[in-house]
């Protein structure tokens, strides 16, 4: 166990992971457009254009691992055995990454999106059950923090990294008398493969799974979720609660993305800067995330879940008023700022919450949530926007507002932190 300020050593060995694993993951999310735009792929288009069959491809990931990953933790919770789903996650990670690399029709794209959302439904619920598994109610805002800024920084590093790595392509290698030559989208793809290897070698030899509790049959049999918060305290269970917050946080940030075109032109602007207007949210949660995750071990939890959902209003209504590229920029990164406030804290929350030996079902309530509002987001957007530029990001703001009234009269913190929230900004001398 971690002591009471630091992180758990395979906490970090687990965050590594998952940054290495990310990187390579998130090189699609840039590839596979390129890829089938540049008429790598043939066959039928199911009747749709070929950017609505892009957008089908990127989005089938969340669609289908959101859902099943409730089933994922909710089993991880039963056998004890976190680590194996994991494993097996990476290996059809990097199967699938490989196998892009040989794929010629829409049909082996799709399938092949699909093999990768139950891939992530294996790996994200565990992985942050292993999380909470290692922490405790005294560190875990903390060891939630440093996983998620790991886990951002691939996400971050990889779409950059494959931009580059395609257009330096084709590549020629000399084994001996042998050359192979291969090009710059298969080069993106042996990548992502070599970096779920990584992930696997680093899970298989330096994470080990947490004793299992002992738990009863009936224990185990009363794990799942719940949306009636059954104690009496509220009317909704508190992590189905964060579950729905976390949705709507996600809804929200990922509004911006399908608007390239439309934000580029408004504010008469390139690619590179649209580029870093989307970095920026990112870039705020890398840097926040661990201090803001340490804070909440002290000061309790919900006050910043309530503060970073209020933040999260006026930075999503803003991003349609402006017409500044810079002030977009600094709207994205309070917006980030928000957001780091929001869905750590909310994790480790959910795991302060979480009845022994079922953290995996619990905490997949809000990382299903999370993913489904990472892949409506997109959708909502493109479809509201034709009412008006403004109109996506009023619906983001509303829905952050709906957030702020039921984190404040839905959710109760399980103990009483060390130090009152208010105190944080107290400019008083004393104790």
């Amino acid at each position: 166990m971690s002591n009471r300020l630091g992180v758990d050593p395979q906490v970090v060995t687990l965050a590594l992971a998952r940054m290495t694993e990310s990187v390579g993951n998130s090189f699609l999310i840039v590839v596979l457009p390129l890829f089938i735009g540049n008429e790598a792929v043939s066959g039928t288009t199911f009747g749709l254009s070929e950017v609505a069959v892009t957008g089908i491809v990127l989005s089938l990931f969340g669609f289908v691992n959101s859902p099943l990953q409730p089933f994922t933790g909710r089993l991880s919770d039963r056998t004890g055995r976190r680590k194996v789903f994991v494993l097996v996650g990476l290996v059809l990670i990097g199967t699938a990454s490989f196998s892009y690399s040989l794929a010629s029709t829409y049909w082996h794209l799709l399938g092949l999106r699909v093999l990768q959302g139950i891939a992530g439904a294996l790996i994200i619920p565990t992985t942050v059950a292993l999380v909470n598994d290692l922490a405790s109610s005294s560190n875990r805002g903390g060891n939630m923090g440093t996983y998620n800024t790991f886990r951002l920084v691939g996400f971050g590093v990889g779409p950059v990294a494959a931009g580059v790595v395609v257009s330096a392509g084709p590549y020629a290698i000399d084994l001996g008398p042998l050359r192979v030559a291969f090009s710059g989208f298969d080069a993106a793809f042996y990548f992502a493969t070599l970096t779920a290897t990584i992930s696997f070698f680093l899970i298989l030899f330096l994470i080990r799974d947490p004793e299992a509790p002992a738990t009863d049959e009936d224990d185990r049999r009363l794990g799942g979720i719940e949306v009636i918060d059954r104690r009496g305290r509220g009317i909704l269970d508190p992590v189905f609660t964060l579950g729905v917050v976390s949705f709507f946080m996600a809804v929200g940030i990922a509004l911006f993305a399908t608007l390239g075109d439309i934000i580029n032109a408004r504010l008469d602007q390139g690619p590179t800067l649209f580029g870093l207007q989307f970095a920026a949210f990112v870039l705020a949660q890398i840097l926040l995330q661990v201090p803001i995750g340490r804070a909440t071990d002290f000061y309790g939890r919900k006050g910043f879940i309530v503060v970073g959902t209020i933040l999260l209003v006026p930075t999503t209504l803003v991003q349609g008023l402006v017409y500044d590229p810079w002030l977009m920029f600094a709207a994205r990164f309070v917006q980030g700022a928000a957001g780091a406030m929001v869905f750590a804290p909310a994790l480790a929350l959910a795991g302060d919450l979480a009845p022994e030996g079922q953290s995996g079902t619990t905490l997949s309530v809000l990382t299903m949530a999370f993913g489904f509002g990472v892949a409506f987001g997109p959708l909502v957007s493109g479809f509201l926007v034709s009412f008006g530029f403004v109109v996506p990001f009023a619906f983001g703001a509303a829905l952050a507002a709906v957030g702020v009234v039921l984190v404040w009269t839905q959710v109760e913190e399980p103990t009483t932190p060390e130090r009152s929230f208010s105190s944080l900004f107290s400019f008083s001398s004393g104790d």
